[in-house]
């Protein structure tokens, strides 16, 4: 199989420089800056076992690459904003011997939330979850740092909505899901293949709603910034129950990751922030927030249950974004203040903050 990582930032630039590391046939597509500099000086994936430098193909978009293979699996690594132009792009795209790509072709879903595959799945008509554990860092065009070992990340999927892959009367299955696992467990991940992939990434979903928190105040490691998350995560999951939607337990998630997955530093320092702290400090203009925090607001609304601090959050790191503010410039006594506002505005019945 080909795989076309498609946004070869942080998360799509480590696994596709892991794959074509094991000698899988990739293709990287990225845009602006980042296509330049993959074009000219390859990938450059920094990992505790030394720097690679990989060259596979690097496109700009479906029309480099003409018509698509019947073989092929379309990687979707874009943050969630970006991901309705993609699956736009790529949906049309003519595979050989017939059809299209929405028609024939798997599509992985590499992000952090849950609602791209929900997206995909107007389009595609196979499409595959992921729930993404990897600390990966984009650190300047061209070059990513994961320092996640001795494996670089774990990658639960399986078949969106449920399921690993479609069944037949005789319970013969297609093989896609596991070939591949198979792929990605040569190359450095844990892959494992899940009937319920969604109960681990709604479990994911809880620990990214400290993503705003982190972009607007910096890393976690703040008393107060600490617990500002703990409330923040109890509104999520007060959401989740009322909305009926299981997610895998924090004991569950300690035992899957065990020791598989330790942070090493690359040059001495801390772990930095995650995604939307690193999406602030590029000055992107956008932010994932409205798939994180956005979320568990959404749910709240649909079943009644109020999420003051989600609101909150989702509102200020779309303000930081669109600003361009400096990534974690509010200091976390300010955010803990306003987030005290919030609250207090909902439980003295004025409503939402306008």
């Amino acid at each position: 199989m080909r795989y076309i990582i498609i946004g070869a930032g942080a998360v799509g630039g480590a696994i596709g420089g892991r794959l074509a590391g094991s000698g899988h046939d990739v293709v990287l597509v990225a845009r602006g800056a980042q296509y330049e500099a993959l074009r000219e000086r390859g990938l450059r994936l920094v990992t505790p076992d030394g720097p690679h430098t990989h060259r596979p193909p690097v496109v700009d978009g479906p029309h480099a690459l003409g018509e698509l293979g019947a073989d092929d699996v379309l990687v979707l690594a874009v943050k969630t904003q970006d991901s309705e132009a993609a699956l736009e792009a790529w949906g049309p795209v003519p595979v050989a011997g017939g059809g299209t790509a929405a028609e024939r072709l798997p599509l992985v879903c590499a992000q952090n939330g849950v609602e791209s595959q929900r997206l995909a799945l107007r389009r595609f008509r196979r499409v595959y979850g992921v729930c993404v554990w990897l600390p990966a860092t984009f650190v300047e065009p061209g070059v990513v740092s994961a320092a996640g070992t001795p494996l670089t990340g774990i990658l639960h999927l399986g078949r969106y909505p449920h399921g690993t892959d479609e069944t037949d009367e005789t319970d013969e299955t297609d093989e896609t899901v596991r070939s591949i696992a198979a792929d990605l467990s040569a190359s450095r991940f844990e892959a494992p293949v899940v009937a319920d992939v969604t109960r681990w990434q709604y479990a994911k979903l809880l620990g990214n709603l400290a993503n705003s928190i982190e972009a607007v105040s910096g890393v976690l490691t703040s008393e107060e910034g600490i617990a500002l998350y703990g409330r923040v995560r109890a509104e999520g999951e007060a959401v989740l129950a009322a909305a009926g939607i299981p997610h895998a337990s924090e004991e569950e998630q300690k035992e899957a990751r065990a020791d598989k997955i330790r942070f090493e530093p690359l040059d001495g320092s801390e772990r930095g922030a995650g995604s939307s702290w690193q999406s602030l400090n590029r000055g992107t203009g956008t932010i994932e927030a409205d798939y994180l925090n956005g979320e568990i607001a959404l749910l709240g609304r649909l079943h009644g249950v109020p999420t003051p601090l989600n609101d909150l959050l989702q509102r200020l790191a779309n303000d930081f974004a669109r600003e361009r503010r400096a990534a974690g410039s509010m200091p976390v006594e300010e955010l803990v203040r306003l987030a005290g506002d919030a609250v207090a505005f909902v439980q003295e019945g004025a409503g939402p903050r306008p």
